[in-house]
This record gives C-alpha cells, sequence and structure tokens, in this order.
C-alpha cells in the first residue's frame, strides 16, 4: 500500500450493506450503539457515556483515514448506521493489520456483520492494502465473535491469560489469524 493512500472517501457496497466513512452526523447513532452495555460488554474499553466520545473518534477517523494510516468504516444497512469495522495496527513491512467491529444489538442475529468483514476482509487482502494477515483480539467469552471469525475462516491461534482490566474486571484475549492464503482457498471452494 503507498503511504499516500486516503481512505477518505472509499466506500464497498454488498447486497444488504454499504460500508463508507464515518461522518459528523454519525455522533449520535455511534454513542448509542457503543453505549449500550450489552454491546460493550465484551470491548477493550468501557461503554461510551458522552456524545463528545464520539465526535472525538469520527474527528480523528477522518484525519487518520485521510491518511491511509487506518480504515474504519461505518456499516450502513437500509440507510441506518448499526456498526462499523476497521482494519487498524498496521505492519506495512509484514502486510499485516487487526480487525475490530462492533454491531448494534437491533442488528444481531442476521448475518450483517459477516456480510460487512467479509467485504473488508476483501479489500484488506485486494491490491490497495495487499495485507499478507489480518488478526483478531476478542474476549473468548463472546462466542458470537468467535463464530463469526471462524465463518470467515479465521483459526484461533491462542489465548493470552487476563490481558485486559476493563472497568475494574480483568478478562482473557483468544487471539485468531487469517491468511491472504487461506483467504484465497475459501473463495476458490466457494
Amino acid at each position: 500500500m503507498s503511504t499516500t493512500t486516503s481512505f477518505a472517501t472509499l466506500a464497498l457496497h454488498t447486497a444488504r450493506l454499504t460500508l463508507r466513512p464515518t461522518a459528523p452526523a454519525d455522533a449520535a447513532a455511534l454513542l448509542a450503539i457503543n453505549a449500550d452495555p450489552e454491546v460493550a460488554r465484551y470491548l477493550s474499553r468501557p461503554a461510551w457515556t458522552d456524545i463528545a466520545q464520539a465526535e472525538a473518534r469520527i474527528a480523528q477517523d477522518a484525519v487518520d483515514m485521510a491518511a491511509g494510516t487506518h480504515l474504519r468504516l461505518a456499516v450502513e444497512h437500509e440507510s441506518r448506521l448499526v456498526g462499523d469495522c476497521t482494519l487498524f495496527n498496521w505492519s506495512r513491512q509484514c502486510r499485516r493489520a487487526e480487525i475490530g467491529y462492533v454491531l448494534g444489538r437491533a442488528a444481531w442475529g442476521r448475518g450483517l456483520m459477516h456480510e460487512a468483514l467479509t467485504a473488508l476482509v476483501g479489500f484488506g487482502f485486494g491490491p490497495v492494502m495487499d495485507l499478507h494477515r489480518i488478526e483478531a483480539d476478542i474476549d473468548p467469552r463472546n462466542e458470537g465473535s468467535a463464530k463469526t471469525l471462524e465463518r470467515l475462516g479465521f483459526m484461533r491461534e491462542g489465548l493470552l491469560r487476563e490481558r485486559w482490566i476493563v472497568s475494574g474486571e480483568v478478562s482473557d484475549s483468544a487471539l485468531y489469524g487469517l491468511l491472504r492464503s487461506d483467504w484465497a482457498r475459501r473463495a476458490q471452494s466457494s
């Protein structure tokens, strides 16, 4: 990937979704999703409590995406923001990035995040980013997230005990990885 690549105007489309950069108008929807204790239960940070947190993240994302240092896209379904997904912590030398995602509770159980992540992973392994490996770090108690990753072809590669402390709660971290070659084999067999 070129160090001058900007993702500020990137949009990915699937059968049901549009993935696009967040905008200031998305702040209230992002706050509603990230403030929900059930949604934030397994995140590596506490639930949001103030609109300023959403506004600050949108502003920082605009800077980072314009610089091409990370990629966070809003997940829009039927013209409503239902979550977001991210490729971050790039190591350009190793062609590796981490993946993150959050989905509002009202959108759970419909395969929307699988659809969004399929597009995001495909873009990550495509010619623009040219990633070799994508990694995920999830709370192992989050069975839905584990199933989503495994359905995409990610393999559980390890467990880091008591890695996170969020709001006083200690939790482990399950590590997952997906290689570009795994993704290509999966695409060929589909």
